[in-house]
């Protein structure tokens, strides 16, 4: 193996950028030619495929979004499209791929690998939704971005008397809710994993109100249900005045924070490891704060386990 190509896809995380730079330094410490790939597999596809040096990298670790840009190919789904790419791979000379994303990603990863190039997955997904791993890269500054906005919103919900329903992101996975929630100190938390009773919800807030709080924060990830039909029943069974904030894309963006610019540079330099040694179809991950890699199809079809005792300690201390 003489070249290695890195690319981006899916939706950005931050810590990305930080990954990158770790692959490709690592890279070229290990006497690799580094190439970058733009926009995903969809520029694999177009040949958008550029050399990469030290400096291509500099003065990245810090930054949100990912530097060679991201996308979603349909196209790469194909066979059509998938045999373009491969075609492109040996046009450029690649002859091992680091992919960073999340379980599209790795999908498309797996297909590499079985197709005979060599291909280590790296998860980045704020969602924190990958099995395999405890956390992934981008998960916990989407937290702080969250617990920052709830401690902002409490400012002028307490002003004003008010409840607000605040939407995250997590279609099926409720690890920003529910983390941002509990450091947030909100006092519902509502997540895919859990039923949640509305009565109980508008119970509590009753219950604070009658003892003098002024607000009342409700977490509810975006899988859930339309936070405006929520936050009016809380209104029409309570008579608190209840706002909707719904976060989107700013939950995306941002400077990493320093522990998911860590696990990016450990699993970026993990990668190249990996490639050296003749491994292909890994997925790397974190357990017990220790990099791991597992064959990607494993990866994949692990369920991501919803931590129930952190659940019930956030309903606890929100009394």
């Amino acid at each position: 193996m003489k070249t290695i190509g890195v690319l981006t896809s899916g939706g950005d995380a931050p810590g990305m950028n930080a990954a990158i730079r770790a692959v490709v330094r690592a890279g070229i410490f290990n006497g690799f030619r580094m190439m970058g790939i733009r926009q995903g597999y969809s520029g694999l596809i177009n040949g958008d495929i550029d050399d990469m040096n030290l400096s291509s990298v500099a003065d990245i670790i810090h930054r949100g979004g990912t530097m060679l840009r991201s996308a979603r190919s349909d196209e790469f789904k194909t066979k059509e499209g998938f045999e373009k790419a491969l075609n492109v791979l040996e046009v450029f000379g690649i002859d091992g791929l680091v992919v960073l994303g999340g379980d599209g990603t790795l999908k498309g990863a797996r297909e590499l690998s079985n197709s005979g190039i060599p291909t280590i997955g790296i998860p980045c997904t704020i969602d924190n939704d990958c099995g395999f791993s405890d956390f992934t890269i981008g998960f916990f500054t989407a937290v702080e971005t969250v617990v920052d906005a709830i401690s902002k919103i409490r400012d002028t919900s307490t002003s004003h008397g008010r409840a607000n329903v605040i939407e995250v992101m997590g279609r099926h996975c409720g690890d920003i809710a529910l983390y941002a929630g509990l450091a947030g100190g909100a006092e519902s938390i509502i997540v895919p994993e859990v039923d949640f009773n509305i009565d109980e919800v508008c119970k509590k807030a009753i219950q604070g109100k009658n003892r003098g709080k002024l607000h009342h924060i409700i977490v509810l990830a975006e899988g859930v249900g339309n936070a405006y039909d929520v936050s009016k029943s809380i209104e029409e069974k309570t008579g608190i005045d209840t706002r909707v904030t719904i976060l989107g894309y700013i939950q995306r963006g941002g400077n990493p924070t320093s522990y998911d610019r860590i696990i990016a540079s450990k699993m970026g330099n993990k990668a190249i490891e990996l490639l050296k040694e003749g491994k292909t179809d890994r997925a790397l991950g974190i357990k017990c704060n220790h990099i791991v890699d597992i064959d990607i199809k494993e990866a994949l079809e692990m369920k991501k386990e919803f931590d129930i005792d952190m659940y019930n300690t956030a309903r606890i201390l929100s009394i």
